[in-house]
């Protein structure tokens, strides 16, 4: 690990399950800092990826590539987040571990376990919530950074935690934590701890709603009365959730996209704070939610001594994050905006928000309730094309709703037609906003968010072309 001291971890025993974006820094880490590690993944690639990465790294006698018959006195096992530890069915090694008394921990615990045991100070944020962590997370990066903080984010965004560098004392770790991760924590405490919001999403996982809503508020665990808990107003779950957190022992304060009464708020094209306009989101942050995400994201700054006035130049110069309302390319007046990051209603919900008038793209692998949340915002679409596994169900829902719609149910049809059809009709925006997983056609949301760039990069070559 980048900065930690080579023994940190000597004499302790790990067990990695799952060699992917967050497994395999693990392995590393663990066993830089001089932990025993035995690591397994059922991809023969990634095993291999892992052995030739362990012998250039001179570590590959720490670490033991091999399948797992008992985890007794392994002091954890760390387990991919998409692997499940208790619903829909514990994963036969997570049950091994559970068994034998093992606890099966989040990366992000074990790096706050390094940081301390490597004696830094250094602060803690995590971000939650079903919609707009990725943002959040890194526009706290970005104020932090601009106010000459020494700054490292990642975890369920970006880099992986344990692959985060060690910072000193004056430090700032900013983690995006899901919900899979969060219900993995053991003595992981966030000075700053912000929940966004909380609408139906991964109920497979964690049962129901009810369930879902314990995992998110983990986030807020082992805070005491010198943190800050940070919560999104904008919903009636989390504005319940508020009612418990105002009891402390942290200091409560509220954040809203849309209405004026709380700690922070951004609504009429501002971010104020206890009434005060101090702010504006700026171009890279249209929309209520994106509103909410900045007003939120200067509350952290605030809380860690950034001077609202640094922040609210940061906001201006953020630029925004890949596949989340990215504007792609402009043909003939017609705007591509790349929203694949909205993998369910509620997501779509702020994109579709954003806009009169649109083209939209939708469809994968539907959410509970599919896209009928969405019907107050039908009215803007003009007309949609429906691609992916659950194309055929979302078709249902918009000719309920009397919604043009053409099933198209691959990107490489989807992106013609919806160029054709805005000039038709004279739409400004072609909006992939899925409202759907992506894993039927793609291997995450940022592969499907590539592949409409390129469709609308190389939309009518033959034309002017003007590009953001």
């Amino acid at each position: 690990m980048n900065g930690f001291p080579p023994t940190l971890f000597a004499g302790q025993r790990y067990a990695v399950l799952g060699l992917g974006r967050n497994g395999l820094p693990a392995v590393m880490a663990l066993a830089g800092c001089g932990a025993h590690v035995q690591a397994w993944d059922d991809g023969a690639a990634t095993r291999q990826a892992l052995s030739e990465q362990a012998e250039r790294a001179g570590l590959a006698h720490n670490i033991v590539i091999a399948p797992f018959d008992t985890l007794a006195g392994y002091d954890a096992l760390v387990l991919s987040p998409g692997i499940p530890h208790v619903l829909p069915s514990p994963h036969p090694v997570a049950a091994m571990a559970l068994a034998a008394g093992v606890p099966v921990l989040s990366d992000a615990e074990l790096l706050y376990r390094a940081v301390r045991k490597a004696g830094s100070a250094a602060r803690f944020v995590g971000i939650t919530g079903t919609n707009g962590k990725s943002t959040t997370t890194t526009l706290v990066a970005h104020i932090l950074a601009e106010a000459g903080v020494p700054v490292a984010a990642g975890g369920n965004l970006g880099p992986a935690a344990l692959a985060l560098p060690l910072l000193p004392d004056n430090g700032v770790y900013v983690l995006e934590m899901s919900s899979y991760m969060l219900e993995r924590l053991d003595c992981l405490h966030f000075d700053v701890a912000c929940l966004l919001n909380l609408t139906p999403d991964h109920l497979d996982r964690h049962g129901d709603m009810a369930g879902y809503i314990r995992a998110k508020a983990h986030v807020f665990d082992h805070q005491t009365a010198h943190d800050l808990a940070l919560i999104g107003m904008d919903d009636a779950p989390s504005c319940a959730l508020a009612e418990t957190l105002r009891h402390g022992p942290a200091r409560c304060e509220t954040v809203s996209g849309a209405q004026a009464g709380y700690t922070w708020s951004g609504h009429n094209g501002a971010i104020w704070h206890d009434g005060v306009q101090c702010a504006v989101p700026g171009p890279a942050l249209p929309g209520s939610h994106n509103a909410q995400n900045a007003a939120a994201a200067m509350a952290v700054a605030h809380f860690l001594g950034v001077e609202d006035s640094v922040s609210a130049a940061a906001l201006l110069s953020f630029t925004g994050l890949p596949h989340r309302q990215k504007l792609i390319a402009t043909r003939h007046g017609v705007a591509f905006v790349d929203d694949s990051k909205a993998t369910n209603a509620d997501a779509s919900a702020r994109a579709l928000g954003c806009y009169d008038h649109l083209i939209w793209i939708a469809g994968g692998v539907a959410k509970a309730g599919g896209i009928e949340p969405l019907a107050p915002l039908f009215g803007r679409v003009r007309h949609a094309f429906l691609i992916g596994q659950d194309a055929e169900a979302l078709a249902l829902t918009l000719s309920a709703h009397n919604v043009p719609y053409t099933l198209c149910h691959t990107m490489a049809l989807a992106v013609p037609a919806a160029y054709a059809m805005a000039q038709t009709t004279q739409t400004p925006v072609v909006l992939l906003s899925p409202a759907c997983a992506s894993f039927d056609q793609f291997s995450g949301f940022e592969e499907r968010g590539q592949h409409f760039a390129a469709l609308a990069q190389a939309a009518d070559l033959s034309a002017p072309q003007d590009r953001p």
